[in-house]
């Protein structure tokens, strides 16, 4: 049974869907290169939710003050990033690519950068299949040597309150596909500011420290970071707290002021564990690492199981299960 909504006013409204299995209510934005409500070059445009609704908790929403289609970080939902592939080999004015962007337009000799809007060349053809409890992008960038199938499907589990994220990249071309992917997150849990009451579980116990300006705002004990204030402008973050051996793909982000909870798990071990926080938003940032010689296919799933805790300001900490 096809789906119940897909809107899209040209030249107003960005094309969008509704989905639903009962449990989860989902809202997500789909690509389009004229009208797509993110039309940057940082992340993959498709799997961008806007909001989801699970036991009256929200999971998802803009954390951002500033917005324009082509900010690299004007996103929402689980959204994902693939490094470029092909851009310290080329000139000037050459293109690189950006898997789910297309190819992209090298404009100078500095070094990519992920806040930098790099001119599309070939964006590919993007199809989108919307039925009652699930959405599948494709997106498919014909080429000489790098070229690909790209399809993502955001499903909603049935009787469960869980999504899953699946993916397969299809190598179509002549060269091998080598990049790392990561899922961004940008949870923003029942609106709440950062601060006391969420709790962050990692995968293992961390070497890396907080800086002493970071001290003030959270604390790690054991596997867990724990925040101690409102971050009022500030963040915290980590440049990989796996400790460089990575680690595997499981995390949890409790808000004990609500009892909104979300467990996030891989079938790939996680290569890197970034992470990063501003007021309105709690980012782990799990990579994993992709090689796909020409005519393989690469696949991948993140599996969301939302919950509920304890409604505590200070929760007990224990060890991850």
């Amino acid at each position: 049974m096809p789906f119940l909504l897909i809107s899209f006013v040209p030249g107003k409204n960005p094309p969008q869907a509704e989905i639903s299995n009962g449990l989860i209510h989902a809202h997500s934005y789909l690509p389009d290169a004229d009208n797509g409500y993110y039309r940057a070059t940082r992340f993959d445009w498709s799997g961008v939710i806007n909001d989801l609704e699970v036991n009256g908790h929200h999971y998802y929403g803009q954390w951002y003050e500033k917005y324009s289609p082509v900010i690299n970080d004007a996103i929402m939902g689980p959204v994902e990033a693939f490094d470029p592939i092909g851009y310290d080999g080329i000139k000037p004015g050459e293109s690189f690519l950006k898997i789910g962007v297309g190819f992209v337009t090298k404009p100078g000799d500095g070094p990519y950068n992920f806040a930098t809007y790099y001119p599309i060349v070939d964006g590919g053809k993007w199809h989108t299949k919307v039925k009652k409890s699930q959405v599948q992008f494709e997106q498919i960038l014909k080429g000489r040597e790098y070229a690909y199938d790209y399809c993502k499907t955001v499903k909603l589990v049935k009787d469960k309150a869980i999504m899953v994220l699946s993916h397969t990249l299809k190598n179509t071309g002549t060269k091998t596909i080598e990049t790392s992917v990561f899922d961004h997150n940008f949870l923003v849990i029942d609106k709440q500011p950062t601060g006391p009451g969420f709790v962050v579980t990692l995968p293992l116990k961390p070497n890396e420290q907080l800086n002493a300006r970071m001290q003030a705002y959270a604390e790690l004990k054991g596997n867990q970071l724990l925040f101690l204030k409102d971050l009022d402008g500030k963040n915290v973050s980590f440049k990989d707290l796996t400790n460089g051996n990575g680690a595997d793909y499981n995390l949890k982000v409790e808000n004990h002021n609500t009892g909104a909870a979300v467990k996030i798990t891989g079938d790939k071990r996680i290569s890197k564990l970034v992470f990063w926080s501003a007021s309105k938003t709690i980012c782990p940032e799990p990579y994993i690492n992709i090689k796909v010689e020409p005519g393989k296919t690469f696949t991948w799933n993140i599996t969301y199981e939302y919950y509920n805790c304890d409604t505590i300001k200070t929760p007990q900490i224990t060890e991850y299960k």
